[in-house]
């Protein structure tokens, strides 16, 4: 019964992924997948490494995800379960990669500047 483990990371999302062969469940911060992610959009992305690699209701999955909002929690959990997956058998490297499910996805928010309400945003400009 082996049990592998990954970690992935979405914006400032965190994802710690354990999973085990079982009979699909999956839990994440002590509540159920579909309590967890309301939105079927959310649960989509959090199932897709699944879906790829033809593993559904094979694993049982438990995830801690610190950080972030909703969308970026489901993305992280998205990386960490591929990555786990891809650990956990070497022969689903090629379909997750194919997929893209393998990929961090770097983008952050940019940072606020001084002088400037927003990162990019300036105040408006008075000729006179």
């Amino acid at each position: 019964m082996a049990q592998t483990n990954a970690i992935g990371r979405r914006k400032t999302s965190t994802a710690r992924v354990y999973i085990k062969p079982g009979k699909g469940e999956i839990k994440i911060n002590n509540r159920t997948f579909t309590d967890y992610f309301p939105l079927l959009s959310h649960q989509n992305v959090v199932m897709q490494p699944l879906t790829v690699t033809e593993t559904e209701g094979k694993f049982d999955i438990v995830v801690t995800v610190r950080g972030g909002g909703y969308t970026g929690q489901a993305g992280a959990v998205q990386l960490g379960i591929a990555r786990a997956l891809d650990k956990f058998d070497g022969e689903n490297h090629g379909k997750l990669k194919h997929d893209d499910l393998l990929t961090r996805d770097d983008r952050m928010v940019e940072r606020k500047k001084y002088g400037r309400p927003k990162a990019r945003k300036r105040f408006q400009f008075s000729k006179r």
